[in-house]
């Protein structure tokens, strides 16, 4: 065979990659050989075309009298032959164990002297010499054909998980000396750095994130120059979203998120379990799903929280023989008021919103829920009144003197760079709320009145007593003549007592 020059060779070389499968590059040579590169896993077509004006017929005579003999050589053109696949004149099929059910010819290009074969899927043994035979009547033509096989592999075996080390491998059937090997993910070259360590033929991951899934592909480049590639879709099983903490209102429900990055089934698993408990001890929840691999998500709903519920929960999930894990934050938000129960009119009122598991990051703002939107005036005066006495960032709110105006919901919302993160009411209740400033003052002015009133009465009772002594008559003159009459008759008495006690002595 006259060697053909290498940049022909090179530039008559295809390689095509479609959402991670090799489709075969053809090198024409002498003696109609051709040479195909596929893929491990993927498809390959070994392709053979026929010229109908070569064997003196057009292809409308051919059917009924047309039969492909496929043979492979093995390793090298000097090892024995043996059948792939055979279709006779009447269209029966014959197909080697081996390859059988993935190897086939198309009818409908038979017709047309398409007599390639494909390979679905391709396997690493399958690397070798592979000659057709195309037979009409005694005449008979040939075409042959080298598949080379590329194979990526990754250890361990799939499912990778996230954080777990990983080792790529790419390796192909040539027989010349490799010389350099490339890794790309998603189109760029991958540098050597802590993270990803190229080696001969491999690539060492020490720690994969959710963010190295995708498009690998490995260059490999020989001694004779032959360049082959092959791509490699990297899947990652870990968790969707990032690992934030949940925040809270306390006394609401509260949802902590546990979501795989893909469904089991992407895996071929079908058995998942998964588990929920709480890092300071004590176990909370069992979710067992079997052989059911459509869901990956798993929460745990949590109905009513308080600050007891705050802390760190772990969510493990099983899948097959490897199990993944994740911590998840629950941060509590409460309001404390500094005087329980009702509050007097007139008292010093504290509100302070804590958080629970707070990051240094945390603004507040708090906010009185008027229950008239309608009344813009009272609005605006209480926005006004809150910015004397709370600044966005501090979780207490103070009010000096608590009025009839305070009453109602009041809100705490706390926010962090991503926006807000959650916000707890908390209702204020005054005492003597039936009692206002206005009636304070009618008050003052009752008792002024009642005052008046009495003082009055007791002019009228005396100017009423005065008028009645006036219209009696005097009673001074009858006294007189009393006492006139009074004292002559008592001296008349004593004198008849004295006669009388003579009288007696005589």
């Amino acid at each position: 065979m006259r060697p053909v020059p290498l940049v022909l060779f090179l530039t008559s070389t295809l390689l095509a990659f479609n959402a991670g499968h090799i489709l075969p590059g053809v090198a024409e040579r002498e003696k109609r050989e051709q040479k195909v590169w596929a893929r491990a896993g993927s498809s390959a077509i070994l392709p053979c075309h026929l010229n109908p004006r070569k064997m003196r017929k057009s292809w409308k005579q051919l059917p009924d009298k047309t039969s492909v003999l496929w043979k492979r050589h093995g390793g090298s053109a000097h090892q024995e032959p043996h059948v792939v696949l055979e279709v006779g004149y009447s269209g029966l099929r014959k197909t080697a164990l081996p390859m059988r059910p993935r190897v086939s010819v198309q009818d409908s290009a038979l017709r047309n002297g398409n007599f390639s074969l494909q390979i679905n899927p391709v396997r690493s043994e399958d690397a070798g010499l592979y000659e057709a035979q195309v037979a009409y009547d005694t005449e008979v033509q040939s075409c042959q054909v080298e598949l080379g096989v590329i194979t990526v592999t990754i250890s361990p075996p799939s499912p990778v998980v996230e954080n777990e080390p990983l080792l790529l491998s790419c390796n192909s059937s040539h027989r010349a000396s490799l010389v350099e090997t490339c890794w790309f993910h998603n189109g760029r070259l991958v540098p050597t750095s802590g993270t990803f360590c190229p080696l001969h033929g491999a690539l060492s991951i020490l720690r994969p994130a959710m963010s190295d899934a995708g498009s690998w592909r490995c260059q490999l480049r020989y001694s004779d120059n032959e360049i082959i590639s092959a791509t490699y879709n990297l899947k990652i099983l870990g968790f969707d979203g990032p690992s934030d903490p949940v925040y809270a209102a306390a006394g609401s429900a509260a949802d902590l998120p546990c979501t795989l990055s893909y469904l089991p089934s992407a895996f071929g698993i079908n058995v998942v379990t998964a588990h929920w408990s709480r890092l300071a001890g004590g176990h909370l929840q069992d979710r067992g799903i079997s052989q059911n691999s459509s869901n990956r998500n798993f929460p745990l709903h949590l109905p009513a929280v308080g600050p007891g519920d705050a802390g760190q929960y772990r969510c493990a999930v099983s899948v097959g023989r490897k199990t993944i894990s994740r911590d998840v934050t629950l941060a509590v938000v409460t309001v404390t008021p500094s005087i329980q129960g009702p509050v007097s009119e007139g008292s010093r009122l504290l509100l302070i919103c804590s958080l629970t598991h707070r990051r240094g990051h945390e603004r507040f703002q708090w906010k009185h829920l008027d229950s008239a939107p309608t009344n813009s005036k009272r609005a605006a005066a209480i926005s006004h009144n809150l910015e004397e006495h709370r600044s966005q960032t501090d979780p207490t709110l103070e009010i000096p003197r608590v009025s009839q105006k305070d009453t109602g919901t009041w809100e705490c919302s706390v926010y962090g760079p991503e926006g807000r993160l959650a916000a707890v009411q908390y209702e204020l209740q005054i005492t003597g709320a039936q009692v206002s400033s206005p009636p304070t003052i009618f008050s003052g002015q009752v008792t002024f009145g009642l005052m008046v009133t009495l003082f009055l009465l007791l002019t009228v009772c005396v100017l009423a007593l005065a008028l009645q002594k006036r219209a009696r008559p005097p009673v001074f003159p009858a006294l007189e003549g009393m006492v006139a009459v009074t004292v002559p008759k008592k001296k008349e008495m004593e004198e008849n007592q004295k006669e009388k006690i003579q009288q007696t002595e005589c």
